[in-house]
């Protein structure tokens, strides 16, 4: 079990209908946490109605089971609905009304169980004029905020992010706050709730300083309009002499006359935010930073209370002393890939160092396990899968 990893949600049941995306990235902490998450995946003759992430994706499924049901047939949704009747949460990432139309959605479950917590993650919310888009992460970084107060490409059109941050961070994490939110609820009234996560209002949410400047004070948040976005040298990124970035968040005034002072510009140490004199300062700073390779510097204004740190590869930072001390990487064992690393259950909490763990094939399903532990009688289970209705 999940269990395994951290006590802090053992016992506690989750029913997960997704794939990919925001939902999946919310039944993956939650499991890190220690809830059991089943994953309710469609049977084979099914299979392309879903994508099937790659092996590595998602912790590849680390602490998570897998069933397979044709929630299409009548008994492989009453198969559903007796696991539901018995879980303590439901996450499903359906265009909005699908659930619904199936016959296992929010109201079909509470039917069974007052206490579930049944959380809906779409991109836009299950209301609204762009309920019914189609979208991806890029599109909700876009109407909220976020593209358009980041960085500019050659072209002048906004720079694609790095990662993932509105089904991350917008979805997944908001899922699991809202989920935890209404766990503590239901200690209290003994009833679940309906969870209406959208991706966009959480890019919203991300975006809330710069939108409530706008709101309070009329100034339009642009890039390198402020502090936050590049308006002042102290916050930017620069080369070294090995062609390798640096990235300089020296906001406080202490921190920025460090900087000033190691890179030899202490007449600029006034001038932190004079607008007038921003490219000066930033000419000198590129100037400066050319002297020495990245790690020189990094040996130097790391620990100097300058508020520099290097800007890391994905093959620097899996080795990186940092994340290697904080026991940040664990490792798995997939039957056909053979074994690889990856990222553990770095999220505060959860134990750190962990077995490695076997990867199940994705076209496996723990259909025994699962149901007997749902009350299933043996024969029941064999005639499921006789049927089709479970894999």
């Amino acid at each position: 079990m999940a269990g395994a990893i951290a006590p802090h949600l053992a016992g506690l049941v989750v029913l997960d209908l997704s794939s990919v995306g925001p939902a999946a990235r919310a039944s993956r902490i939650l499991a890190d946490y220690g809830a059991e998450v089943i994953k309710i995946a469609p049977t084979s003759a099914k299979g392309s109605v879903q994508i099937t992430p790659p092996f590595y994706s998602y912790a590849a499924g680390r602490g998570i089971k897998r069933l397979r049901i044709d929630l299409k047939s009548p008994r492989g949704k009453e198969v559903f609905l007796k696991l539901a009747a018995r879980a303590d949460v439901v996450i499903e990432s359906f265009r909005p009304g699908v659930v619904a139309r199936m016959g296992i959605g929010y109201e079909d479950v509470l039917e069974l169980n007052e206490r579930i917590i049944y959380c809906s993650t779409s991109g836009y919310g299950q209301e609204g004029p762009r309920s019914k888009w189609a979208g991806h992460d890029l599109n909700y970084l876009a109407v909220g905020g976020y593209l358009h107060c980041s960085g500019r490409r050659a072209d002048g059109g906004p720079a694609l992010p790095g990662a993932t941050v509105a089904d991350s961070a917008a979805g997944g994490m908001h899922a699991v706050i809202a989920i935890l939110a209404a766990l503590f609820r239901r200690q209290q009234t003994g009833r679940g709730d309906y969870l209406d996560v959208a991706v966009a209002d959480g890019v919203l949410q991300l975006m809330s300083l710069h939108v409530d400047r706008y709101l309070a004070t009329g100034e339009e948040p642009e890039p390198r309009g402020d502090i936050l976005t590049g308006r002042y040298a102290c916050y930017d990124v620069y080369a070294a002499k090995d062609g390798k970035w640096l990235s300089v968040a020296a906001i406080e005034p202490v921190f920025f006359a460090n900087l000033c002072r190691a890179l030899d510009c202490e007449k600029w140490i006034e001038k932190q935010t004079d607008d007038a004199s921003q490219e000066e300062i930033r000419e000198a700073f590129r100037r400066a930073f050319l002297r020495k390779d990245r790690d020189a510097w990094v040996a130097q204004l790391g620990p100097g209370d300058a508020c520099v740190a290097p800007v890391a590869t994905i093959p620097e930072l899996v080795d990186d002393a940092g994340f290697v001390a904080r026991a940040a990487f664990t490792n798995a064992e997939h039957s056909k890939r053979g074994r690889f690393r990856q990222v553990g259950p770095v999220l505060a909490g959860p134990k750190r160092e962990v077995p490695a763990h076997r990867v199940a094939d994705a076209t496996t399903s723990e259909s025994a396990d699962v149901l007997s532990r749902a009350g299933f009688a043996r024969s029941e289970i064999d005639d499921l899968t006789a049927s089709g209705a479970v894999e």
